[in-house]
């Protein structure tokens, strides 16, 4: 593990409600992370500099390039002066697969497919999302949703902070992951409840961003069959959730929310339920 610190003090002048005055705020950490495979750098993303072992394990599955963490063969985080690199091996068939689709990206915060070469490698087909039967009551996404803002411990120092979390109505939110980045954020995730041995297929995950294509594309890599945003959707982003088989739910308040896909996941009220047209 490297131990680096996700957010600093910085002095500021803050002019507020007409008035001056010097001040301090605690600023988010933001640093270059190379993902590189068998010494070869495959992608170099700027993101925060916490959680890079689940980083390197969740980009690698939902980026396509492994289909199970048994297929890193190992992972050293080395930092330098310009960033970290995380490095990793993997078995000869995934090194060899991965070396004939070699392609260098690289992706600043917010954008999650630059450097890409083609258009078809934008709009790839979504993997298809099992549906296990799972169904969540409309206070149930509510209750997520409620659940999440209490664990993101960087955004409340911060406010500067993206969050995925999986969530399971037995267990709550299950676990957690924060950075600059939303793709990052989901990245981690991703990894996370991998190396944990945690299924996605009965649970929900949960994004504090807006919901583009890139991130139904992720979200349906690991199988799960509902995500949750606070944001709103793009239009293809929803094309490709119903493409997925994933349920769409965006524009999620204390309120409540929109479904955009697939509304057989969520019981809502009778009364709800007989006014749709999805």
């Amino acid at each position: 593990m490297i131990a680096s610190s996700t957010f600093t003090r910085h002095q500021e002048i803050a002019w507020r409600g007409g008035h001056t005055r010097s001040t301090s705020r605690f600023v988010a950490e933001e640093t270059g992370i190379a993902l590189t495979y068998n010494g070869s750098t495959h992608a170099v993303m700027m993101g925060t500099p916490a959680d890079l072992e689940d980083f390197g394990v969740g980009f690698s599955l939902t980026e396509a390039i492994v289909e199970h963490p048994g297929e890193i063969r190992d992972i050293d985080l080395v930092p330098n002066e310009l960033g970290i690199e995380v490095r990793m091996w993997l078995d000869g068939d995934r090194a060899a697969s991965l070396a004939a689709r070699r392609r260098a990206i690289s992706g600043p915060v917010g954008c999650g497919l630059c450097g890409i070469e083609s258009l078809e490698q934008a709009r790839r087909a979504p993997s298809r999302v099992a549906d296990r039967g799972a169904t969540f009551s409309g206070e149930d996404l509510l209750t997520a949703i409620r659940a999440l803002s209490p664990l993101q411990i960087l955004y409340q120092q911060t406010r500067a902070v993206h969050a995925a979390a999986l969530w399971h109505p037995c267990l709550g939110i299950a676990a957690i992951r924060e950075d600059v980045g939303r793709h990052n954020a989901l990245d981690k995730l991703a990894g996370a409840i991998t190396r944990e041995g945690r299924s996605a297929g009965d649970g929900v995950v949960l994004l504090t961003s807006r919901v583009s294509v890139e991130m139904v594309q992720k979200a349906a890599m690991i199988g799960v069959p509902v995500v949750v945003a606070v944001s709103a959707p793009t239009a293809l982003a929803i094309q490709t959730a119903d493409e997925a088989g994933i349920t769409l739910v965006a524009i999620a308040r204390d309120d409540g929310y929109g479904v955009f896909t697939h509304p057989h996941r969520v019981l809502l009220p009778e009364d709800a339920a007989s006014r749709t047209d999805l």
